[in-house]
């Protein structure tokens, strides 16, 4: 069989799962005529319409035994993942996001729920980390991005909610992406980016002796269209009598046909290891497909003893939602081998069968009547140490101290917003001094917004204030803010959301993301408060868009 007589399989099969119709005839004898890397247009959101849950959110579980990717929405890259028994965890790379690696639960690999952030002390960017469980303990190995210099940490708990252990740098300082894996011999090992590899001692708390090069990966055609070889993401898996070790090449953003998975093996943790007879097992291979970019992958024994593949990928068009969370099917070969066999994911796949589905995502919207959701609902960018001490939250109303002068030094509260459209909204009154309003946020040099003082507003674009035009409503007023597919309006009302005047501003923000600003971030919503006093913030709403 073809990869197109698969992927036009997998397309039929989809159809047939939701009562439509595939291709016969005429259309049929065209696609079969095509190039393989020239599939339908993959207009998910027209083809196979949404599920929607809180705030009318996308959901992956579309309720009929399939599912529809992303499982998790928004910027969820380098997807870590930790079978325990039933149940499987899940965390990503947060990068300068605080409290950051949020543990996802699932039991069926498509439904979701968030439940504590592991990290709560800003030690620096935080990048692709290893979650595992050894001897009854679990491990999360963070390599981090930071001054003077970069360097891998390791935190450990008794039970995955933690109380999660301070950071202990393991002085690894030219190396990101570490995967912890046990040998056949019991000893313990990190394997890093590039091919690299460095022993641990017993406990799992230190390195045991210096790095060492293992593994030259395979390489693709010269005249593909890549960011980079930049080798990275190492993930060793064990199967039936062999170590799997899948890594990333091509590099992680840049055109979307460069990030890749591939695969190789070898009988024992120490090498020789040989190359997988069909790398790449993932590529993006034309802009006409669902997902870009498509890369880090891990693989995972479901509930229903089949085997899954969790990896990233840019939601075609979208690189402003960062890279998110896909899930793909893997079958294993009479040769011992695995291959993914979802095709391009844009389809409906059926649901993991033998699993219980957990409550999936979390609302956005906030009314401030409990303690403010820190590492789940909302995030500091980049805080300092005292930065959760700014916030209050009594009666209904979230208390931000001012801090900056603006979004690029006041570590603002962000959200990761998994839609194309949305609308976010909020009551704000300030004291004299502050500063404060609602933003779309990449990083502290690339954001947009709309802010006021008590006699003007302030509108910040490509990361600069661009104007201050008066302010007729004073101290208090609910804005709004609307991003249609990177289309953005203001509104702004003085009487509690009765009336609503637009904001004589638009804005098309399709720009702000990694291939512009480089960091591999998203654009978030949220809020802020710069200047001095306090800003009010009540009623805090957020709306997911039919797109």
């Amino acid at each position: 069989m073809t990869e197109f007589d698969r992927r036009s399989a997998l397309k039929s099969a989809a159809l047939g799962v939701m009562g439509l119709a595939a291709p016969t005839g005429s259309a049929a004898a065209a696609g079969a005529g095509k190039s393989s890397l020239l599939l339908p247009a993959p207009a998910t959101s027209a083809a196979f319409p949404w599920k929607r849950g809180r705030d009318n959110q996308r959901l992956a579980d579309r309720g009929d035994g399939t599912f529809l990717n992303p499982v998790l929405s928004g910027d969820r890259p380098d997807p870590a993942i930790l079978k325990d028994g039933e149940d499987y965890y899940l965390t990503f790379s947060s990068f300068d996001a605080y409290p950051c690696l949020t543990i996802w639960h699932s039991r069926d690999l498509v439904n979701w729920q968030p439940r504590k952030a592991a990290l709560t002390r800003n030690i620096g960017s935080v990048w692709a980390v290893s979650l595992i469980k050894h001897e009854g303990r679990y491990f999360l190995y963070i390599p981090v991005k930071a001054e003077p210099r970069n360097d891998i940490y390791v935190i450990t708990a008794e039970t995955i909610d933690g109380p999660w252990s301070d950071p202990v740098a393991l002085g690894l300082h030219a190396h990101i992406d570490p995967c912890h894996a046990v040998g056949e011999d019991g000893s313990r090992w990190l394997f890093l980016s590039g091919g690299d590899r460095v022993p641990l001692s017993a406990d799992g708390l230190s390195v045991a002796g210096a790095v060492e090069h293992v593994y030259d990966p395979w390489r693709y055609p010269e005249d593909w269209d890549v960011e980079g070889f930049s080798p990275e993401g190492p993930k060793i898996h064990w199967h039936d009598g062999w170590f799997h070790l899948l890594s990333a090449v091509g590099g992680t953003a840049g055109p979307p046909t460069g990030h890749m998975v591939i695969a190789a093996r070898s009988r024992s943790i120490h090498g020789p290891w040989e190359q997988h007879p069909d790398n790449p097992l993932v590529r993006t291979q034309s802009l006409d497909e669902a997902w870009w970019s498509r890369g880090h992958a891990s693989l995972v024994e479901g509930p229903d003893e089949r085997w899954y593949a969790l990896y990233h990928g840019y939601e075609a068009g979208l690189w402003t939602l960062g890279r998110q969370c896909l899930l793909d099917t893997v079958e294993w070969g009479a040769d011992g081998w695995p291959r993914m066999t979802g095709g391009d994911l844009s389809c409906p796949l059926a649901i993991p069968q033998g699993g219980a589905a957990v409550p999936h995502g979390l609302a956005l919207s906030d009314d401030f009547s409990a303690p403010l959701a820190l590492g789940t609902r909302w995030s500091f960018f980049r805080p300092g140490p005292d930065e959760a001490q700014r916030c209050r939250v009594s009666g209904g109303v979230l208390h931000l101290a001012a801090r900056g002068t603006a979004h690029r030094d006041g570590s603002p509260l962000l959200q990761i917003a998994g839609d194309p459209a949305y609308q976010f909204e909020c009551d704000i009154a300030i004291d004299p001094g502050c500063t404060a309003g609602l933003l779309l946020f990449y990083d502290d040099r690339l954001y947009a917004g709309l802010g006021f003082d008590t006699a003007r507003f302030v509108t910040h674009q490509y990361g600069i204030e661009r104007a201050r035009p008066a302010n007729p409503h004073g101290a208090q007023m609910k804005m709004r803010v609307t991003n249609r597919r990177h289309i953005v309006a203001f509104h702004t009302s003085g009487d509690g959301g009765a009336s609503w005047q637009r904001f004589d501003r638009g804005m098309e923000v399709s720009g702000y993301h990694h291939n512009v600003r480089g960091g591999f971030l998203m654009l978030r919503p949220g809020l802020y408060a710069a200047g001095s006093g306090e800003a009010r913030f009540r009623n805090f709403r957020f709306t997911a868009l039919d797109d």
